[in-house]
């Protein structure tokens, strides 16, 4: 048995190895699975097509619409000058000397408003680089800040957020997006005090030792002093309409819950709970509405390049949902691993309280998987059943079920094979040695506010 978890830890280890020295984890999570699953003495070629492929092209199934309308938003903001404008307008408003801070809210709102992580990295780094070159700060401290701004708080702790992390609950639980909005906006308020105070604190000390914004670095935005930016007002539009329609459509006077007869549904296309499915329906339809509202508050820049524009979107969406796919099979073959069933009991063993216990579940499987989403989706498929049962024992309500899930999911996802990761480091031109020590520790803030709150709330019910 100690070799079978073995085979486990191995396979993951050399998962983040490779993806710490650049090598792409669509090509390498299928290797690493197999491995594991060779040293485990199961079958190879069935656990591949089988568990594998299935169960990634079932996650690509289920959540490649919100994938491609999120990369689609995120790109016509970024065509029609919207994002650039949100981005430079609170850059300005807070100045050089909180450059740490406007550059984490300007990716929160982008980020709470619906654009997808990655877009939001592009949009805002041209500003952030700009503006830490003014204040003489390290440019090693960016991809930290951005990623406190882009995968925390705003990306499944706030209620609402239109962000996968915070959708995929919904199916398990028959919740929405809006589910515990008090635990929510706490855990949410901790995640960004706790990496404010951290990322000042690195600030000072490389002040202090004479560091600042460096030399000789790669990737540097050249940004035309001239450049001219829509009006603020017209540039959050698309934004507020994102999250307005998301609450309408999802808990509001036009749920599209009332829109199918639920026996029709069960009938013609196997939908047992409409509520489970929901959020997902009520995200689509927003995120279309939004690209719509941001092609036309500049239809003459857009469409000169909209058509590349929309592949270039689609490219993106594909790459992202096909390496969080790989990383959900990747995760699946290694639960049917006859390891995977001690790491489990000890998950399960650890605490009896059942929030204690989804969110030790859900950071394990995002860590191991490199995937908020990932790890997050095969949790609940795992032992989403076994918890709403536990909850239910105890009178907690699948709305914090789900909120500390999704919080779970941005805790140790963020280890260095995660791609989005990968992919900031990538655009900012810096190395893991360089700059991942601030994501980490960015990562452990969250983690703990996590598990905090669960211990919390645990005190209460």
């Amino acid at each position: 048995m100690i070799i079978e978890v073995l085979s486990i830890v191995l396979s993951l280890g050399l998962l983040m190895f490779f993806a710490y020295r650049g090598y792409p984890v669509i090509v390498f999570a299928p290797i690493f699975t197999l491995l594991a699953v060779v040293l485990s003495g199961l079958a190879l070629l069935p656990s591949y097509t089988e568990t594998f492929m299935t169960n990634a092209a079932n996650y690509v199934k289920s959540f490649f619409p919100i994938f491609l309308l999120g990369a689609i938003f995120g790109k016509v903001m970024e065509l029609s000058g919207a994002a650039s404008s949100i981005a430079h307008t609170i850059v300005r408003a807070l100045g050089s000397n909180r450059a740490i801070l406007a550059v984490v809210l300007a990716c929160a709102i982008l980020t709470y408003g619906g654009v997808s992580l990655f877009v939001v990295a592009f949009a805002v780094y041209p500003f952030a680089s700009a503006i830490f070159r003014e204040a003489n700060i390290p440019k090693r401290l960016i991809p930290g800040t951005i990623a406190l701004g882009a995968f925390t708080f705003t990306m499944d702790a706030l209620p609402g957020t239109p962000q996968i992390q915070n959708i995929i609950p919904t199916t398990y639980f028959g919740t929405d997006a809006y589910a515990a909005p008090v635990v929510g906006i706490i855990g949410a308020i901790m995640v960004f005090a706790g990496g404010m105070l951290w990322l000042e604190r690195r600030r000072k000390q490389a002040a202090a030792n004479g560091e600042g914004y460096g030399t000789g670095h790669t990737n540097e935005p050249e940004l035309q002093q001239t450049q001219s930016y829509m009006n603020i007002w017209l540039a959050i539009l698309p934004l507020a309409i994102v999250l307005i329609g998301n609450y309408m459509f999802s808990r509001g006077i036009w749920t599209v819950e009332a829109w199918y007869d639920p026996s029709m549904l069960k009938e013609s296309f196997k939908i047992d709970k409409v509520k489970n499915v929901v959020s997902s329906w009520a995200l689509i339809i927003a995120l279309s509405l939004g690209i719509i509202t941001a092609i036309l508050i500049n239809v003459r820049q857009v469409q000169t390049k909209l058509a590349s524009g929309l592949t270039a979107a689609a490219m993106g969406a594909l790459l992202a949902i096909f390496n969080t796919a790989s990383e959900v099979g990747f995760g699946n073959v290694v639960k049917t691993l006859p390891g995977f069933k001690v790491i489990q009991g000890w998950i399960l063993g650890a605490s009896d309280h059942p929030l204690v216990s989804e969110a030790l579940a859900v950071n394990v499987l995002a860590g191991v998987t490199g995937s908020a989403s990932g790890g997050l989706s095969i949790a609940l498929e795992v032992m989403g059943k076994q918890y709403m049962e536990m909850a239910s024992a105890v009178g907690i309500s699948p709305e914090l079920l789900h909120r500390i899930a999704s919080m779970a999911s941005g805790g140790m996802d963020t280890l260095p094979h995660n791609g989005a990761v990968i992919t900031l480091l990538a655009i900012t031109g810096l190395t893991h040695r360089q700059s991942y020590k601030d994501i980490f520790a960015i990562t452990v803030v969250k983690t703990l506010a996590v598990f905090i709150l669960a211990f919390g709330v645990s005190l209460f019910v």
